[in-house]
């Protein structure tokens, strides 16, 4: 069967509670380390993440958005020039991203501070969206949203055709966030849950229990 364009797969984590460090007892003292063994690896389906921002009014804004990277220190996000999301950003670069991995098995929570990544990395990341993610920077505005599904299926189609390989948009911005404190839950059907807590101090990572 073939994966219709833009899905993303990610299988179900098998937990070993005997081991996994949120619920042993032998956790880690990296968080970034410990980010890094649960996030796909470079080159592999990308995961889907809720953004929250803080929006004009003071009150948080959520959406979900893609995961682009995780370079071991920070977080990787890209989108419209002219979305919500980039204007929240410009008045308060404070930002939440929570990413829950299917059957509800794991979760990490990270609070952060974003900001404008590189050119580069921004052109790395467009070059290896998929066709149809390509295709969705151009056409994802909030013009294209105004119009009836007939009238967007027909210019999604039209502009498939005259752009098999669509360039990356003027408008495409990338942001990278750098993480203050993260919170690791992972589920556990022989007890309650709990979360470890990792906040950033000066002379690194400090860790505390929360429960689930």
């Amino acid at each position: 069967m073939d994966t219709p364009p833009g899905r993303l797969v990610i299988d179900v984590p098998i937990i070993d509670h005997q081991t996994d460090p949120v619920q042993s007892d032998d956790p880690v003292d990296d968080p970034l380390a410990l980010a890094a063994s649960w996030l796909p690896a470079a080159g592999a389906d990308r995961m889907l993440m809720t953004l929250s921002t803080v929006d004009s009014d003071g009150f948080p804004r959520a959406r979900t958005v893609m995961l682009s990277e995780f370079d071991g220190e920070r977080f990787f996000f890209h989108t419209d020039a002219a979305s919500r999301k980039v204007a929240d950003l410009a008045a308060d670069p404070k930002v939440a991203l929570t990413l829950l991995w299917p059957g509800f098995t794991r979760q990490i929570v990270v609070q952060g501070t974003a900001e404008v990544a590189p050119d580069g990395e921004v052109a790395d990341a467009y070059a290896t969206r998929s066709a149809y993610l390509q295709q969705l920077a151009w056409l994802n505005t909030d013009a294209f949203a105004q119009h009836p599904r007939s009238v967007r299926e027909e210019r999604w189609a039209e502009f498939a055709v005259r752009h098999p390989a669509p360039a990356q948009p003027e408008g495409w911005v990338g942001y990278a966030v750098t993480p203050h404190r993260l919170l690791f839950w992972v589920s556990n059907p022989r007890t309650a849950s709990r979360r470890v807590e990792y906040t950033r101090g000066a002379a690194g990572w400090d860790r505390r229990y929360l429960p689930g």
